[in-house]
């Protein structure tokens, strides 16, 4: 009896407290005003941002005429096939984008009131530095969603997305209407201003104070001031480059043929002025780093990566991964222990050239359709494993007919391929996967590389000024490309007489062009978006080859089921439920 008593009064005295129990203690509420006090705290808003920032490789190349997949669940292929909605939407980035966004605003309302160090110049460099920051991934997370939610309203207008520029407590309106894409494009270069204002175009340490950037001398003339807080130190985070790179991304997609509308006023000058100034800052045509092409397995570059250094293709990349073998786990062929994930097709094995630069379709090619790898671009053998190619540690031969006698055969499981071919491009050679001797090695997720920005200066100089024409720069469209072909080694034996002939056709040197990007920035997620953004056709069927032997049999492996709306991404379907002063994109209601 007294043990029941005792056991009351304590329940009694739990639930005459309870009401404190359940409220948090002052010293566990974080607030603004706690940023101003705790560094780590006020740095993490911005390192939120880092966290968020979406994919480089997310394997839309699935939904294109590039690659399927043997992963008969994965959300892209349900896409390409016919189930995208704006209620089931892969490519949505908006949640994301905006509850980030938010952290960023909170940061930039709050980041002047914090003593980042007891140094008083260092505080006002590391103030201008997470401010530049902030305002770089502001940009970098409204150019996403721009590029993936922006579009054509029923009425025919050309509108982007919210523009929330500041932070927004729990208790605000969010029914915010879309604002114009023009609108959206200020916001972008507003930011994108911000950011080159306040960051150096990288971050290197300095021997003396009069390497000083000048916009930093007003601060500071301490050399070691500056390298604590602009130097190598700060290596990957968003700095002047990234945000010239992001500048000319914004101003290519607004020129292109799909955002083209009186309000719109980006031109193809624009972006190829803007692409233009990270190739000058580069050094030049000439400057297009030699191995940029098989970045992805320069074996001694990528393991003689230290104190944040980028490889000369690199602009911006992740962090390296130590003794990493999960790319190559999912795509090497099962022979080799992988899942073989990532198909390409025979449409985009018939994009490459011949190696003398003809297309293999031309009158003067010498492409025998019986011996159809025998040569080719060097870059189709970079790039994909064919029938006979060889791979993995021991250089191993595959053979992908649906009469091997190994499991790499065409539809023999479930992780072979569908296709007659498995890639290669983003994959180390010298990972193992073999049981009982795994075997990882170093590697780099890419964000932004060079041969994407010399790219985009030849697409939009050949539309502003034509194959040969410079602006005000001293190269062409023409010369990038016979600088990137030249690189990958088509048409050096024979002075490209292909390239010859567009050189004097606008319409040819823009299929060249866009070939060109097709092959260099395959299986990088580049493919949905500029088929999209140029309005080409998004329902090419996705084809294969059976070969055994000298027999080589075409096949159809998926069928593509878009609709002419779906150049533009919808707005998401719950937020059209929740908001009705949305707009949703034409087609998608």
């Amino acid at each position: 009896m007294k043990t029941k008593l005792f056991m009351i009064g304590i329940i009694a005295a739990t639930l005459s407290s309870c009401e404190k129990w359940l409220e948090p203690d002052p010293e566990n509420i974080r607030n603004a005003e706690q940023m101003h006090v705790d560094t780590h705290f006020a740095q993490g808003f911005v390192t939120t941002a880092y966290r968020a920032i979406p994919g480089y490789y997310n394997n839309s190349d699935f939904a294109t005429d590039d690659a399927v997949t043997n992963q008969r669940t994965n959300s892209f292929l349900q896409m390409a096939t016919g189930s995208w909605s704006a209620a089931n939407n892969p490519l949505s980035v908006w949640n994301q984008s905006y509850a980030t966004l938010l952290y960023l605003h909170q940061f930039l309302e709050n980041s002047h009131e914090i003593k980042w160090a007891e140094d008083e110049e260092a505080t006002a460099l590391f103030n201008m530095r997470l401010r530049g920051e902030a305002y770089g991934l502001r940009a970098l997370y409204m150019y996403f969603l721009l590029r993936n939610h922006a579009g054509f309203t029923p009425d025919g207008q050309l509108l982007g997305v919210p523009i929330v520029s500041e932070f927004l407590p729990a208790t605000a309106d969010f029914n915010t209407p879309r604002a114009t894409f023009a609108a959206c494009l200020d916001q972008i270069y507003h930011d994108l201003d911000s950011a080159e204002r306040f960051l150096p175009l990288e971050y290197d340490d300095i021997s003396n104070a009069s390497q000083i950037p000048e916009r930093f001398t007003s601060i500071t003339q301490n050399a070691s001031t500056y390298n604590r807080v602009m130097g190598r130190y700060s290596r990957q985070l968003f700095n002047g480059l990234i945000a010239k790179s992001f500048r000319a991304r914004t101003a290519l997609l607004a020129a292109s043929p799909a955002f083209q509308h009186s309000s719109n006023p980006v031109t193809w000058e624009d972006a190829a002025n803007a692409a233009a100034a990270i190739i000058q800052y580069k050094g030049g045509v000439d400057a297009l780093p030699a191995n940029g092409l098989t970045f992805y397995n320069n074996v001694n570059e990528i393991d003689g990566l230290s104190d944040g250094n980028n490889p000369p293709e690199m602009i911006w990349r992740e962090n390296i991964q130590a003794n990493n073998g999960d790319r190559e786990a999912q795509n090497f062929p099962p022979s080799l222990y992988g899942e073989g994930l990532t198909n390409p097709t025979q449409n985009l094995v018939d994009a490459f050239p011949m190696a003398d630069g003809y297309p293999i379709d031309h009158p003067n090619s010498t492409y025998n359709a019986d011996n159809p790898y025998s040569g080719r671009d060097p870059r189709l053998s970079y790039y994909i494993i064919y029938n006979g190619s060889t791979a993995g540690v021991t250089n191993a031969a595959i053979y992908t007919g649906s009469a091997s006698a190994t499991d790499d055969g065409l539809n023999k499981l479930a992780t072979s391929t569908r296709t007659g071919y498995y890639m290669k491009k983003g994959l180390r050679m010298d990972v193992n996967r073999t049981p009982g001797n795994i075997v990882g090695r170093n590697r780099y997720t890419p964000r932004i590389r060079y041969t994407e920005m010399y790219l985009s200066y030849a697409e939009a100089a050949n539309e502003a000024w034509g194959p040969t024409g410079t602006g005000t720069h001293s190269f062409s469209a023409y010369d990038v490309i016979k600088a990137i072909r030249q690189r990958a080694g088509v048409g050096t034996s024979n002075n490209d007489p292909y390239l010859e002939e567009c050189k004097a056709d606008k319409e040819k040197m823009r299929e060249l062009i866009r070939n060109e990007r097709r092959l260099e920035l395959c299986f990088e997620s580049f493919r949905f978006w500029d088929l999209r953004r140029w309005k080409l056709g998004l329902t090419e069927t996705a084809r294969g080859l059976d070969v055994n032997g000298t027999n080589y049999t075409p096949t159809t492996v998926e069928v593509r089921s878009y609709q002419n709306h779906m150049y533009y991404g919808p707005i998401p379907f719950s937020e059209i439920l929740k908001y009705n002063n949305l707009v949703q994109n034409a087609g998608w209601e």
